[in-house]
């Protein structure tokens, strides 16, 4: 096989976005991603600060969402979202565009939108995801929104939120491939729960995806790899979060 057990794992996202997540989900969450060495974790934005206090040196990212999962957040709003983010020790910031913007063909908007988090999460040396939700979106509107993130540098075009109509498919990352500057990444997520499609996205180019089926895949990625299973055992929650 042509992959590290490392190579999988880091391109994972953990998410831990559903809003029936509990403390105790968050923090078993945080460790399992720890435990399985992932990219990043993903979270509820409220719950960043102690997710940054556990990933602390694990070489986990800790991850949250701006403007989640619609887009529509003003645009000061989604620039303080981000500067509170990188304040609880955010490394990496999943933004939604202005998905009605880009639909109503306001591209100086979308523009403007996109580009005051990049700004301030770049200013921070830190990153930005640019969600997409191309389930709403045409080809075209797809395109335009890739270029707009290549000249506004952003760090990686995402598919989906995955609270959306659809999810990632292959000729979406395709496309996005194919049309995004060669240093913007390209993330898939929405319906990634298994090893094979993972390895799908990692031929077409993708470097990240997002996923709560994380142990699912890298147990599979330790079996074919004829790694022993991962043994993880959480810890309970510390009291007073």
């Amino acid at each position: 096989m042509n992959y590290t057990y490392e190579d999988i794992s880091r391109m994972i996202d953990h998410s831990l976005l559903k809003p029936t997540m509990t403390v105790q989900d968050f923090e078993t969450g945080c460790q399992l991603a720890v435990a399985c060495q992932a990219g990043s974790v993903c979270i509820q934005p409220y719950y960043l600060k102690r997710c940054a206090e556990i990933l602390q040196n694990s070489g986990v990212k800790a991850s949250t969402v701006i403007g989640f999962p619609h887009g529509g957040h003003a645009t000061a709003i989604k620039r303080a979202e981000a500067l509170q983010a990188l304040q609880d020790g955010g490394e990496e910031l999943d933004m939604v565009c202005n998905i009605s913007k880009v639909l109503s063909g306001d591209w100086q908007y979308v523009r403007d939108d996109i580009a005051a988090v990049i700004d301030v999460a770049h200013s921070a040396g830190q990153k930005v995801k640019v969600i997409f939700e191309n389930c709403y979106l045409n080809d075209e509107q797809k395109i335009r929104l890739c270029e707009v993130c290549g000249e506004l540098n952003a760090d990686w075009v995402k598919t989906s939120t995955g609270y959306g109509t659809g999810g990632a498919t292959m000729d979406d990352l395709k496309l996005m491939r194919r049309h995004t500057p060669a240093h913007v990444q390209v993330k898939a997520a929405g319906g990634v729960r298994d090893l094979d499609t993972l390895l799908q996205c990692r031929q077409i180019g993708v470097s990240r995806i997002g996923a709560s089926a994380t142990q699912t895949i890298l147990d599979d990625c330790r079996k074919r790899l004829g790694m022993p299973p991962l043994e993880f055992a959480a810890v309970p929650q510390i009291q007073g979060y």
